[in-house]
């Protein structure tokens, strides 16, 4: 066992982060989708032999997350038949998979003739074939309506193309430039093979392994470190998903039982409600990867993202139950469970450690179109998150951030650019803004929430939403105000005006019909009337909040 440097360990982190970040790069240059090298939808890691992580750029946390879980499962699969040259896709949901539309690309590392690392991406691709272009199919009920499954299957054997396996896979996907941004995500993990490589041979790997084990020894301590300042005992909170896409007025509870005990925390959701008959389910990997970006939001950011952080986390999530779905369910909206699954948590632990939890983020409302851009005679999907991005809670100290979007990407996923948003789509933009008095109200805000505004740019257009927040606003803790409720207001060329459900897909959704989204605001901490006055006035000068709401409410000039 090599001797353990103190300073070379720090170099092994930061050279482990900056393999990810460069993969990263990587993928953000070379893909052609705007959900990937816009939005950046996508994350890169790197892992053990074992399958264990050593560092991750996550873009995307909720993704992040699911990578270990599968480079561990597919270590177990393919056994031995492992070898130099490989090239892994996956998205299955049934073996650790977290949805079906990110799909995975994962590169073992060879030194010498032993597996010694994996490189890996996942990024979420516009189309991965299923009933409804796009992925996202609120009518699904099961697996096979939603996409082409991808069990752990090689796709180049020992560096030679398996051109039989890429056509299968490809053959079912909708758009060609799912396939250029599956080679974007390959070519990301060959620079992660590269650099790692160098890493072995500038320092040995006996010095790697061991140091890899010093550094989950540490980072583990700084874990338990920073769960011992939650005080013993047991916590408990409640999240609400409305709607599964077939039952109007149908409602489920998530529940999460918190125990901490000493160093070591438990998070049991054993009294979670049944899983649906719709696509409204989570996998074990999605919510376990929501509950543990979640948590990271209270404690030390200076932690290392390796295997030895998660060690002191234990999750309970029973299958069958809305948040681990039982094969073969359909699961689309899993990741989007996230912000019920973080409300849960945040109520249960705001007594135990109020200084270090937010009020509520506003829930997700996301929309999908798909159709023809006649002008091109090329087939889009566009994931809209121009609209999305509403704000997220406030905390003690500091006001929410405005138009950051949904607590399971944490504000990585970026918004779109307005004149690439109108080069990769039909569509023409007519507003984006931050909307007034959307943020709830506190001693400190939300953040704030936007109006969008397009007109729809193709014929027989076929238009989906998924998500939440249009039943209940983000809420507020310690007197803080909850926000405002999301919506999505068609207004179709006839003048009729339709309002779809918050998981609905219509088709033929004719050109020049205008789309209006109201995203709301994060929820507000403490009381409004105890907001500095110097910054009230200058928001009320700015219009973000009105000068009505400032006297009501905040009780500005009382």
């Amino acid at each position: 066992m090599s001797k353990i440097d103190p300073i070379l360990l720090s170099v092994y982190a930061r050279t482990f982060k900056s393999i990810t970040d460069e993969m990263s790069i990587s993928v953000e240059k070379t893909a052609r989708s705007p959900i990937l090298c816009e939005a950046k939808d996508f994350v890169t890691g790197l892992y053990d032999g074992e399958g264990n992580m050593l560092e991750q750029t996550e873009n995307l946390p909720i993704l992040a997350f699911s990578l270990a879980p599968v480079c561990k499962y597919i270590i177990d699969y393919f056994g031995d038949d492992i070898h130099e040259g490989d090239v892994i896709f996956h998205n299955d949901v049934f073996s650790m998979g977290n949805q079906n539309n990110d799909v995975a690309v994962y590169k073992p590392v060879f030194h010498e003739g032993e597996l010694v690392a994996w490189t890996a991406v996942k990024g979420h691709q516009a189309d991965i074939g299923g009933a409804v272009a796009g992925g996202y199919n609120p009518n699904a009920t099961e697996v096979w309506q939603e996409a082409l499954r991808i069990p752990p299957v090689k796709v180049y054997d020992k560096g030679v193309l398996r051109k039989d396996v890429w056509e299968l896979i490809f053959a079912n996907v909708r758009l060609d430039i799912v396939e250029h941004d599956m080679r974007a995500q390959m070519g990301a993990t060959v620079i992660g093979e590269r650099r790692f490589l160098a890493l072995l041979d500038k320092y040995g790997l006996e010095s790697f392994q061991s140091h890899k084990l010093a550094l989950f020894e540490s980072t583990r301590k700084m874990m338990e470190a920073e769960i011992e300042k939650i005080p013993n005992g047991s916590y408990y909170g409640e999240g609400y998903v409305y709607y599964d896409g077939h039952h109007l007025g149908s409602e489920f509870t998530i529940r999460v039982t918190i125990d901490v005990e000493d160093n070591h925390i438990k998070f049991d959701y054993s009294d979670t409600d049944d899983q649906t008959n719709g696509f409204v389910n989570g996998t074990y990997t999605s919510s376990a990867s929501a509950t543990i970006l979640t948590l990271l939001q209270m404690v030390n950011p200076d932690i290392p993202h390796n295997q030895g952080m998660v060690e002191p986390i234990e999750i309970i999530i029973p299958e069958g139950t809305l948040l681990n779905a039982s094969y073969p369910k359909a699961t689309t909206f899993g990741n989007h469970i996230c912000p019920p699954n973080a409300d849960a948590i945040m109520k249960a632990l705001a007594p135990a450690i109020p200084d270090r939890i937010t009020a509520g983020w506003n829930h997700l409302l996301c929309s999908l179109t798909a159709g023809m851009d006649d002008d091109k005679g090329e087939r889009y999907v566009d994931i809209f998150f121009l609209g999305q991005k509403g704000g997220s809670g406030a905390m003690k100290g500091t006001d929410g951030y405005d138009h950051i979007g949904m607590i399971d990407a944490s504000g990585g996923v970026l918004t779109q650019d307005y004149e690439m948003f109108e080069q990769q789509t039909p569509h023409v933009l007519n507003l984006h803004e931050y909307s007034v008095d959307t943020a709830g109200a506190g001693q400190w805000r939300g953040g704030i929430g936007t109006e969008t505004i397009y007109t729809i740019g193709s014929d027989d257009t076929q238009f989906v939403t998924f998500g939440d927040g249009d039943f209940i606003p983000a809420f507020g803790l310690f007197e803080g105000q909850d926000s405002t409720l999301n919506s999505i207001v068609l207004t179709f060329p006839d003048g009729t005006e339709k309002t779809p459900n918050n998981k609905d897909l219509w088709t033929g959704v004719p050109k020049g019909t205008v789309y209006r989204q109201f995203a709301g605001g994060g929820g507000g901490y403490g009381n409004p009337k105890e907001r500095d006055r110097e910054k009230l006035a200058a928001e009320v000068r700015d219009g973000i909040i009105s000068e009505d709401a400032a006297k009501d409410i905040y009780g500005l000039g009382a």
